[in-house]
């Protein structure tokens, strides 16, 4: 179901990077359905770089699907021409380093489709200084958790506020089931959090504190 919703968010004949493409479902699918042009399957480890060459092979698909053994970004090459780059799976924090560290890569043309596993609001940080502009963003609930997909788009200078990096912009608006329930949950972490360090009080860093409450006021005003 995650890889059907990024799915959905590639554009029409796009040309296709995806990183971290472990077995290259996902050009691999988006291929045989007609809907992309081209693609290149990036993988850094060489046990899955096989998967995706041994998916892309059974498919017949070899004219069409580039399969690269290369650390994040660096699997586009300029004759590409990519117009849109998926990045799923990995934390937030390990996205925004390969975008950070790829810039080079980058022509400021493409759709960016993620799909962090926890540490969104980093990666919007990196969105928003970058100059990119969040497009869409939607949470589901697959498995026993909850994921996020953050779509941007290079567009100039972009300002979010603090809660809107921390609970993505465009949730804030639609307030979604999936979001809500997300967040109902989060809240009860959070104060179980909370009443735990008041049990271990010096055992915790005043500002680790602060900024606990500080989510858990946050988190209460937008579910209030």
């Amino acid at each position: 179901m995650r890889l059907e919703r990024v799915a959905a968010q590639v554009p029409a004949g796009a040309r296709l990077a995806d990183i971290g493409s472990d077995h290259g479902y996902l050009p691999v699918a988006l291929m045989r359905r007609g809907a992309i042009t081209t693609a290149v399957a990036g993988e850094v480890a060489l046990t899955p770089f096989q998967a995706a060459e041994r998916s892309v092979r059974e498919n017949g698909l070899q004219q069409r699907i580039t399969v690269r053994l290369a650390n994040g970004l660096a699997a586009i090459e300029p004759g590409d021409g990519i117009t849109a780059i998926s990045i799923c799976g990995m934390g937030g924090e390990t996205i925004r380093d390969i975008l950070a560290s790829g810039k080079a890569h980058l022509s400021g043309q493409e759709r960016l489709i993620l799909q962090p596993n926890g540490g969104e609001q980093p990666l919007r940080q990196w969105l928003m200084e970058n100059g990119y502009r969040i497009l869409h963003e939607e949470v589901l609930r697959e498995n026993r958790f909850d994921y996020e997909i953050i779509v941007a788009e290079r567009a100039g200078a972009v300002m979010y506020s603090a809660e809107e990096l921390y609970f993505g912009p465009l949730q804030m608006q639609a307030r979604s089931p999936a979001f809500l329930v997300k967040w109902q949950r989060k809240l009860r972490l959070k104060q179980k959090t909370l009443n735990n360090f008041a049990r271990a009080r010096h055992a915790v860093p005043e500002e680790k504190v602060q900024e606990i409450a500080r989510q858990t006021r946050w988190i209460a005003e937008l579910l209030a």
